[in-house]
């Protein structure tokens, strides 16, 4: 049993916690809970630990299966979670990877690119309304908040293990390569003539979602095929950015049902 914060593991496990640099050189990122353990690729975890607390019941014993873990002391574990009440498990789990062949392989693709989100909660709600609404994959500016933040991948409720997504160096130099395949590219943008639900998604589509202060960059929102909005009644002006991609996920989503 781990009785100590002093313990190399546990000190690489806090810095894997608070410091984004720390996941990317170890390749990993860090899961708490016992739903995002058992729905976690059992090939991509890398190590368990868990509190003596969670040991104590019998249906938590027979839920690691296979999986060794290692103990650690209720006060420690306390040390290395990242939420205010700790279930008392938490993973190492490897990165996954993927390409943007393997995200644009399935036919009549419909993506989410996502320009300088900041907000981790909003990103994780992306991930898992998209894998809800049939999402082929989420292209990211390196401007957006890090995927593997313990509280973006907490919001994703499980889908970062399988949702595909993707960090490019530059949204501007992806676009262009989108429509060449023949997918239209909406810019969700206050400049729209068009409501969202005038057009037509059951076809290579993609969405564009700016940043949740200034919207999406001009240079961005200008290589789009379209500008589409969605219609706001009262003075609000717009929607948050995950509900605005929600609306328009399942808009595409909706029309691919007929």
């Amino acid at each position: 049993m781990i009785t100590s914060t002093a313990n190399q593991q546990i000190k690489n496990l806090i810095q894997l916690q608070k410091k984004p640099k720390a996941r990317k050189e170890q390749g990993v990122f860090l899961v708490e809970g016992l739903k995002m353990f058992q729905e976690a690729p059992k090939e991509w975890l890398v190590r368990t630990y868990v509190s003596e607390k969670f040991m104590e019941k019998e249906e938590h014993r027979k839920a690691l299966g296979e999986i060794e873990p290692l103990i650690v002391a209720n006060e420690v574990f306390g040390r290395i979670s990242d939420t205010c009440t700790p279930q008392g498990i938490l993973s190492v789990v490897k990165r996954p990877a993927y390409s943007l062949e393997e995200i644009l392989k399935k036919e009549n693709p419909c993506l989410l690119l996502l320009e300088n989100i900041q907000d981790p909660g909003n990103l994780g709600t992306m991930l898992r309304t998209g894998e809800g609404a049939g999402v082929t994959g989420v292209l990211m500016s390196r401007e957006t908040v890090d995927l593997y933040n313990p509280k973006t991948i907490r919001s994703t409720m499980g889908s970062v293990y399988r949702m595909p997504f993707l960090y490019v160096d530059d949204l501007a130099e992806v676009i262009p390569l989108l429509k060449k395949r023949e997918i239209s590219v909406y810019a969700a943008h206050l400049r729209g003539r068009d409501n969202y639900d005038q057009k037509d998604y059951t076809k290579g589509t993609a969405f564009l979602i700016g940043n949740e202060g200034n919207g999406l960059s001009e240079r961005i929102a200008n290589l789009a095929s379209d500008y589409i909005r969605i219609p706001m009644c009262g003075e609000v002006e717009s929607l948050n950015a995950a509900v605005a991609a929600a609306v328009l996920m399942y808009e595409a989503a909706r029309q691919r049902r007929k």
